[in-house]
This record gives structure tokens, sequence and C-alpha cells, in this order.
């Protein structure tokens, strides 16, 4: 399917586009809130500044896509393949990514405030100044991924594995689960 085809449809009101083939389709600017993209392959896809609130993208294929500056607030990326897609400065807050594979993601300058991450491979992932504040780590596997400057206030990093993570220990201190939390061996810091 190409970008012409799907917004024609979508403008015409159907949502369901479940499984289909949008891998390397340029939706850059898109405005689809709602739509259902679960199990759609959207590898390599262009999403930049797409509008992509209370999507669907539940099993989606989003491995290397750029999605760098688009909207995903209260969207289900449950189970997305996220591996080294480009999220730079989109908006997640409130979106659910629990067992997602997110390895080498840059999520660098993220919005995730109160996004649940539950499960979530994030290893190697880059979380520079992104705002984590209130979201849920459980169980997520954070190893060696940068959380430098990364806000993370009220963020439950219960059961994580920050093994090799860059956290500068000071923000640890806004962490109110600190005390459940073992220091890793090879903890780093970017000072």
């Amino acid at each position: 399917m190409d970008r012409e085809e799907l917004l024609e449809r979508y403008a015409a009101g159907e949502r369901d586009f479940s499984k289909v083939n949008l891998s390397g389709v340029n939706l850059a600017g898109a405005k689809l809130s709602g739509i259902n993209l679960i199990r759609a392959d959207l590898s390599h896809t262009i999403l930049e500044n797409a509008n992509l609130s209370g999507a669907f993208l539940v099993m989606a294929n989003l491995s290397g896509a750029n999605l760098r500056r688009t909207t995903l607030i209260v969207a289900n990326l449950s189970g997305a393949n996220l591996k080294q897609a480009n999220l730079q400065h989109a908006n997640l807050c409130e979106a659910v990514l629990t067992g997602t594979l997110q390895s080498q993601i840059d999520l660098s300058s993220a919005s995730l405030k109160g996004a649940i991450l539950a499960g979530a491979n994030l290893q190697q992932a880059n979380l520079q100044q992104a705002d984590l504040r209130g979201a849920n780590l459980y169980g997520a596997d954070l190893q060696n991924a940068d959380l430098s400057q990364a806000k993370l206030t009220r963020t439950n990093l219960r059961e994580t594995n920050l093994q090799g993570a860059i956290l500068p220990e000071i923000w640890l201190q806004e962490i109110p689960l600190l005390e459940r939390l073992s220091k890793p061996q090879h903890w780093e810091t970017p000072w």
C-alpha cells in the first residue's frame, strides 16, 4: 500500500489497517490518530512529525522507522519491534510499550511521561534527556542504556536491569524506589 491509498481510505473513515505492508513508505506529517496498525509492517517507514495519537501498533514492525517528533500520546505499542527506530523528540506520554523490543532505539529528548514500559527491552537505548517522569519501567532491561540527563522523578525502576547503564547518581535521590534497587557493578556516570 502506498501513501495516497492509505490517506484516502483513512479520510473516508477507514481505521483498520492491521497487517498492512507499509515498509519504507513516506508518511511524514500524516495525521492518523486512532488508526489500527496491529501487526503492520512499518519497517523503515518515515513517520516524522506524524500524529499517531491513540493508534494501535500492537506487534507492529517499526524496526529502523523514522518516528522523529511523532506524536504517539496514549498509543498502544505492546510487543512492537522498535529496534534501531528513531524516536528523537517523540511524544509518547501515557503510551503503552510493554514487552517491546527497543534495543538500540533512539529516544533522546523524547517525552515518555506516564508511559508503561514494563518488561521492555531497552538494551543500548539512547534515552539522553528523555522525560520519564512517572513512567513504569518495572522489569525493563536497560543494560548499557544511556539515561544521562533523563528526568526520572517518580519513575518505577523496580526489578529493572541497569547493568552498565549511564545514570547519574544524583538523580537516584529523586527515585522513591531506591531501596529496591541494587547498584550495578559497572555503574557509570557522565562526569
